[in-house]
């Protein structure tokens, strides 16, 4: 498997490991369940690891894809996303890791860490939708808002050609 492989294969686990821990981390706030919360912190930790293993295969999936006569801007959006991600997600992972270690020590302020942890994840995930959208749009040509009605537009001309045929 080349970097390209890798970075496909590692880039889902934050997104949607976002999304499983902002929602185990919620029932556990309401509940009051600190094993919920905890291990809402695992899965945001977690996320960290698997973005920088994301971050770190990202160069050599660019090269790959800038042979393909992929656009550089592209390319450059999604990077200077990824990158705006990664700080945040680092934030999360560490706060995660401080939110653990109270809890472990039920610390008092522990509950208030969550809540902080909570609002990072949520602002985390809201992030992760730009990034994962500017991702796919390198390959994925049919979801880029610029070629929308590309395919209507295709289909319109083959039609047309088909009439001035008979």
């Amino acid at each position: 498997m080349n970097d390209a492989h890798l970075h496909m294969v590692f880039n889902h686990f934050p997104i949607i490991g976002l999304f499983f821990g902002i929602g185990i981390l919620a029932f556990g706030i309401i509940k009051k369940q600190t094993i919920l919360v905890n291990t809402a912190y695992v899965i945001f930790i977690f996320c960290m690891i698997m973005a920088k293993a994301t971050m770190m295969t990202g160069e050599g999936a660019e090269e790959i894809v800038e042979e393909l006569a992929i656009s550089h801007d592209i390319i450059h959006e999604h990077e200077e996303l990824a990158e705006t991600f990664m700080k945040v997600l680092y934030g999360l992972g560490i706060l995660s890791i401080l939110g653990l270690v109270a809890n472990l020590k039920k610390h008092s302020k522990a509950p208030i860490v969550s809540y902080v942890v909570l609002v990072l994840a949520i602002g985390s995930a809201v992030l992760s939708k730009s990034v994962g959208t500017s991702g796919g749009e390198i390959r994925h040509t049919e979801i880029r808002e610029n070629t929308a009605n590309t395919s209507s537009d295709i289909k319109n001309e083959s039609k047309q050609e088909e009439g001035d045929d008979h």
